[in-house]
């Protein structure tokens, strides 16, 4: 199969093309970072670059949380509009799969348990909770504390900031797409992505990276809150299988969300531990310190995934948390 790849030149991007290129496909990466003329929204240069592609696999994105509202625009642009002028040209050249990254924050923090009420959706967290070292999310309705659990694909949006806000409208064009070209687009929510190429800015794990810059300096790792935020960490390479097993997935029609995510849950608390021992480093220091908005737990039910795919995560957090020291230290991912 030959595959045009949105940000190739990306910290998953730089993955997905070794998987292509291990599974036998003809690849081709379309990055701002290896050719300034790639822009995402130059629908010109991508009518060039999609000649004779049989798929596209858009990972192009301006990452980060965008918290800057100075920025939002540029969000938009990247995200959205990229996502739109890519969708445009593949119904321009027939390209009938479409393969985009999502992510895990399109959910907020997603749905818990209420002892009393139930599932109930995770409202944000209060500063004033917050600041008196409460953390757990409360039931909207009796304010006890609720129970954590996976979120699925069923799910409803709750973006809580830019760029989980460009996400949902990724989503949401490549239904549209699918619907009205008869193609077959597959978002892949992943979720906390971490591996050897890691950025130090990026949305998904960069705690891994902000830990390991502080044990290599001799510090302590600092975590926030109380330790206790449950994650999951997934491999970049088990994410770029997943990437390309979602290229050829069989049975698969119009728009399907999947999460992508190891199966295992972890805490921050538990990573940082984790990484002070492999690294023959000082203990973590909990420091209660808290930034509202912060998502408390967000952890994915990705047996759809298994499911659907035939794919199964290989890199256990042992063993992907040792493999950081490999080409950790780069800068942002660049910009397609």
């Amino acid at each position: 199969m030959r595959v045009l790849v949105t940000g190739g030149a990306g910290f998953i991007g730089s993955a997905v093309l070794r998987a292509l290129a291990a599974g036998g496909h003809r690849s081709t990466s379309y990055d701002l970072a290896t050719d300034p003329r790639d822009d995402i929204v130059d629908v010109d240069r991508l009518r060039a670059a999609t000649a004779g592609q049989d798929a596209i696999i858009h990972l192009a994105a301006k990452v980060g949380l965008g918290v800057d509202l100075s920025d939002l625009d540029g969000y938009a642009r990247h995200n959205d509009l990229g996502t739109a002028a890519v969708l445009r040209v593949a119904a321009e050249r027939s390209i009938g799969r479409v393969v985009l990254a999502s992510s895990m924050v399109v959910y907020g923090e997603g749905t818990a348990q209420c002892p009393q009420h139930g599932t109930v959706p995770v409202p944000p967290r209060t500063e004033d909770d917050l600041a008196r070292g409460m953390f757990e999310p409360r039931c909207p309705r009796c304010a006890e504390p609720l129970r954590p659990g996976l979120v699925a694909e069923d799910t409803g949006f709750d973006p809580r900031n830019v760029y989980a806000a460009t996400k949902v409208q990724t989503e949401q064009l490549a239904a549209i797409w699918a619907r009205e070209s008869g193609g077959t687009a597959v978002g892949l929510r992943y979720h906390n992505v971490y591996g050897p190429g890691l950025p130090r800015d990026t949305p998904y794990a960069g705690v891994a990276a902000i830990f390991r810059s502080a044990l290599l300096a001799g510090r302590a790792p600092s975590v926030f809150e109380d330790g206790g935020q449950r994650r999951d960490f997934v491999h970049v390479d088990d994410v770029a299988a997943a990437t390309v097993a979602a290229l050829q997935a069989p049975g698969l029609t119009g728009y399907t969300a999947l999460n992508i995510g190891s199966g295992t849950i972890t805490t921050i608390g538990e990573v940082a531990a984790r990484m002070a021992m492999i690294m023959n480093g000082p203990a973590p220091v909990i420091t209660g310190h808290y930034r509202l908005g912060d998502v408390r737990h967000i952890t994915a039910d990705s047996s759809a995934a298994r499911r659907l795919l035939d794919w199964r995560p290989q890199v256990t957090l042992e063993q992907g948390l040792a493999t950081l020291d490999q080409g950790l230290d780069q800068g942002p991912a660049g910009l397609a």
